[in-house]
């Protein structure tokens, strides 16, 4: 590896050793750096990548609210804005026990580069909190994302910093955020938060959006192969949004989702997601707060399996959309083994180094990278922030045939930036460069601070 790369990595490696998600996705990033490093030494000579694994600044706050009962507690809250080179920050807000600083580090580098990707004006940033939203009332959540916002909004705009929603946040938990900074700042101001109800701005297609766009790049990858996308048996993990947006696009093309997990096991359907009952029913098992994806195999009368991954069932494609590092060495051989074909990361970096590195080495499988897979969200995000600024409401069509173009432009930005420097048909490579060479040029362009 390239003597500069290698040391810029060593220095995340000593500083930021107790964040292992962090330093994971540097890693991941940089390690398909070395050939752009290497016709770019003006990188090097201005310490570029050193400035870029530091957060532009984070804030850390504390955020209390009263139970039902009366009880109050207190949860932290963070708010990581990592580079804004090329726009606003923009990134979601995650309410997650497993939420803290090295999550919300790793999440918002992660976004810098996947909203790059996107061609829009956007930098990276992400937020959250480890307050569990599993079990609590309507009264409770919307208590906590008020106290959330009564210290976040200070440091947010529609120029300054634009949150959406992410794990544990959906539509009511920002309509709820937005409705409070609205009542903090006395103004109703265009598109500083997304991914709220239609009636408060929202766009069309924003729950689905991650989803859609994920199986339109999937497209792409089959297209490259001669292949078509009906017919095909996906594997998903979890059964949140970007789950059942896959389903739901997924069936519409002819395709059937076969998995579906949770913390409690994993379901297989056979039959796939494809029915309008069914995947309706992801919704009720998201709202019930349950959080079991065993519920499903009792309503539908599908096999259950407790404790146990889905990534061991034959099919075709293997999609893992729900959290982090789902994806280890075993798991990994166990796709390699299973038949699949196709492994299309969804979720925000579901593998770890070193199983992604595996699958990546099966000459059967073709491997793409969560932060091109799963642009789609922050794109319609964009798109939201685009309607509220023109005071524009696009139909649903309007915002799938967007989101349609601008997912196949990234599947093209990373086929072209691999193939550029040499790597051929890769890419992970060539999401990382192209996403990197975006942010990095827009940083030198505007000098060193």
């Amino acid at each position: 590896m390239n003597a500069y790369l290698a040391s810029v990595i060593e220095n995340v490696k000593a500083r930021s050793a107790h964040e292992p998600e962090f330093v994971q996705t540097v890693e991941e990033v940089f390690s398909s750096l070395e050939p752009v490093i290497a016709q770019h030494p003006e990188y090097e000579q201005a310490d570029l990548l050193s400035r870029m694994v530091e957060p532009e600044r984070t804030f850390i706050f504390r955020v209390c609210w009263m139970a039902d009962d009366g009880s109050w507690h207190t949860n932290t809250g963070y708010r990581c804005q990592f580079n804004g080179a090329i726009g606003p920050y923009k990134g979601g807000l995650r309410f997650h026990r497993s939420v803290d600083l090295g999550t919300m580090k790793f999440l918002a580098f992660e976004q810098t580069f996947k909203n790059a990707l996107t061609g829009l004006p956007i930098g990276g940033g992400k937020g959250g909190s480890d307050f569990d939203p599993t079990g609590k009332s309507d009264a409770e959540i919307m208590r906590f994302c008020q106290s959330f916002m009564r210290s976040l909004y200070r440091y947010i705009g529609p120029d300054v910093d634009v949150p959406a929603g992410d794990m544990g946040v959906g539509m009511r938990e920002v309509s709820y955020l937005f409705g409070e900074y609205r009542h903090l700042k006395g103004v109703w101001e265009n598109g500083v938060i997304t991914g709220k109800d239609f009636a408060s701005g929202g766009s069309r297609i924003r729950p689905e959006a991650t989803g859609y766009g994920a199986v339109y790049y999937l497209q792409n990858v089959l297209h490259h192969a001669g292949e078509e996308i009906a017919g095909k048996r996906i594997a998903c993990a979890g059964f949140g949004n970007v789950t059942w947006g896959i389903c739901k696009k997924a069936a519409q093309l002819g395709a059937k989702v076969v998995t579906l997990s949770g913390p409690d096991g994993y379901i297989y359907d056979p039959d796939g997601v494809v029915t309008e009952e069914k995947i309706k029913y992801l919704l009720e098992m998201r709202a019930s707060g349950r959080d079991r994806v065993q519920d499903y195999a009792d309503k539908f009368g599908v096999d259950f399996f407790p404790g146990q991954k889905p990534w061991a069932v034959p099919v075709d494609i293997c999609m893992p959309s729900a959290m982090q590092n789902d994806v280890h060495m075993e798991q990994a051989r166990q796709i390699a083994a299973s038949g699949a074909r196709y492994y299309i990361e969804v979720a925000n970096m579901p593998t770890t180094n070193e199983a992604l590195k595996f699958l990546m080495a099966q000459p059967h499988i073709t491997v793409a990278p969560s932060k091109a897979v799963n642009a789609g969200g922050v794109a319609t995000s964009a798109l939201e922030m685009a309607q509220n600024s023109e005071r524009l409401v696009w139909t649903a069509e309007e915002v799938d045939a967007q989101l349609h173009r601008i997912m196949n432009t990234i599947y093209q930005q990373s086929v072209e930036a691999a193939e550029r420097y040499g790597l051929g048909y890769d890419l992970v490579a060539g999401a990382n460069i192209a996403g990197f060479q975006r942010v990095a040029d827009a940083m030198m362009a505007q000098g060193i601070f």
